[in-house]
């Protein structure tokens, strides 16, 4: 299938998509999932990550021994949406991350110009 080689000239750039990326704390997953399902998600993809913020690691004692872990687990979750969706989707997110305490993560909002589903060639709003 050809690409439409036109489509950004035709469009507003992030006008009609935005992409959602969530870090968060690893104990927060599934809390975090199940509020995506509730807020109509169909699809997201999950990595784990490794990284630090504002709260530089955390210090540990092993076998007497006092040392520095400056990279923390995380999770990575990524969710594409339509631009009428996403204020909801970060709400959730938002809401069921959060416990107050430093760490807890932070979310992205991004432009999203095109999208195409691989299987069905459909494109935009419909391969989301």
């Amino acid at each position: 299938m050809p690409l439409n080689n036109g489509a950004l000239q035709n469009k507003e750039i992030g006008n009609h998509m935005k992409k959602i990326e969530a870090i968060i704390q690893p104990f927060k997953f599934d809390d975090v999932k199940e509020a995506l399902t509730q807020a109509g998600v169909e699809g997201m993809t999950i990595t784990e990550v490794k990284g630090f913020g504002r709260q530089k690691g955390h210090k540990e004692i092993y076998r007497g021994s006092e040392y520095t872990v400056d990279v923390l687990p995380k999770v990575k979750i990524e969710v594409v949406s339509t631009d009428d969706k996403s204020e909801a989707i970060v709400k959730a997110i938002m809401a069921a991350a959060k416990t107050g305490k430093i760490g807890d993560g932070k979310v992205f909002v991004l432009p999203v110009s095109e999208a195409y589903r691989i299987r069905t060639d459909e494109s935009d709003e419909k391969a989301v």
